[in-house]
């Protein structure tokens, strides 16, 4: 088996060609090397519809003919890249890995990052490097203190049903979920160089070995609204303890286009 890492900007639906996604492309890529099994490929996270990843992972059996030698990783990895062609999606890194590993459930955590520009109330504001990659607020300061209060409370291990969307996974998903870090931090604009002015973002980071559905969106939308002070931290508390799908305020959640997919972490003894 072949773990690749590479680094992945969702495609818009109309750059997809009729494809469903990313994984299409890289499997027709995997393709042109000519494998002579069938091949398959397993990926480590999947995003909603405008989420972004900078990194990613998957696997998959690659077999040449008897008398051709493995791919190096290396000539693996700039052989991808080469079918992938325009696509914006490249592969970073391959490693041969043990035949009991799997992408997905091998990994230990992932991280995602949410990010918001403030008091930006029209989108020809915006640096152009930051369209449909960040939440504009129109609000020019959060209240960052209560946001991190209450980001205490989603640390550790809790039933997190009041934060899952409805899917169609919903009754076979443990709600359970360990959240590692919750960090609230200053950010800034890709183009924060060399911009004509200052851009003000906050950056949202999560990491947890699994999330549930929608789970980081919800989370995200519910800080910012303690932030704007639409939520007091004792009712995102209540929502928490709740423990109800139900229970997590309509039109609250984060939209897509701000989240990014940043890391997907193994143990090195499983690569």
């Amino acid at each position: 088996p072949c773990l690749y890492r590479g680094a992945v900007k969702v495609p818009h639906t109309q750059h997809l060609q009729g494809k469903r996604g990313v994984q299409d492309h890289l499997e027709e890529a995997i393709h042109r090397l000519r494998p002579v099994n069938p091949v398959n490929l397993s990926i480590s996270s999947r995003t909603d519809t405008g989420v972004h990843a900078l990194s990613n992972s998957a696997h998959f059996d690659f077999q040449r003919k008897a008398d051709k030698p493995p791919f190096t990783e290396d000539v693996l990895v700039q052989a991808l890249n080469f079918h992938l062609k325009t696509e914006q999606i490249r592969v970073t890194h391959a490693h041969h890995v043990p035949n009991d590993f799997h992408s997905r459930f091998c990994v230990q955590s992932r991280t995602y990052v949410y990010r918001i520009v403030l008091g930006l109330g029209h989108y020809s504001l915006f640096p152009l490097t930051e369209c449909d990659l960040c939440w504009s607020r129109c609000i020019t300061e959060l209240n960052v203190a209560a946001m991190r209060e209450a980001a205490d409370f989603l640390v550790g291990t809790h039933d997190f049903s009041s934060f899952r969307a409805v899917n169609s996974d919903l009754p076979f998903r443990n709600p359970v979920k360990t959240l590692d870090v919750v960090s609230i931090q200053p950010g800034s604009s890709f183009a924060q160089v060399h911009f004509h002015r200052e851009v003000p973002f906050l950056e949202m980071t999560f990491t947890s070995r699994s999330f549930l559905y929608k789970q980081v969106r919800r989370m995200a939308g519910a800080l910012v609204a303690v932030g704007e002070g639409l939520l007091s931290v004792q009712q995102l508390r209540e929502i928490l303890e709740a423990r109800d799908t139900l229970a997590y305020p309509q039109g609250l959640a984060a939209p897509a286009h701000g989240l990014f997919l940043t890391r997907v972490d193994y143990r090195e003894s499983d690569l």
